[in-house]
């Protein structure tokens, strides 16, 4: 089981970006599905989740900017990111659980003037 995220790049404050997580080996439909995030010098956090019957939930750094969805025929999900700030700068890692937790890879994202 794989997860390979994709996306990420050099952003000015105030631009959008549009991660991708695409899952192969195994289906997530019906799981929960998440994306982290770490900055350097700091842990790993929370961003943002999606259960198989698409209920959402957000921190509150990013709540009313990223928006999380999922495309279950696909087996991908997607982080729309807007406005974003320079404190958005990090790793983004996307992470499904099947019982099981599943890292991908992570996809930087930069956000600089």
């Amino acid at each position: 089981v794989q997860l390979q995220a994709c996306g990420g790049g050099s952003v000015q404050p105030g631009g959008s970006l549009r991660l991708s997580c695409a899952a192969s080996g195994a289906s997530f439909r019906g799981n929960v599905m998440g994306w982290y995030r770490q900055a350097p010098g700091n842990e790993r956090e929370w961003v943002a989740t999606i259960t198989g019957a698409g209920t959402t939930n957000y921190s509150d750094s990013v709540k009313g900017r990223f928006t999380i969805s999922r495309d279950v025929a696909k087996n991908t999900v997607y982080l729309q990111m807007n406005s974003l700030k320079s404190e958005d700068t990090a790793v983004y890692y996307c992470r499904g659980n099947r019982g099981r937790i599943y890292w991908g890879k992570g996809t930087l994202v930069t956000v600089s003037s």
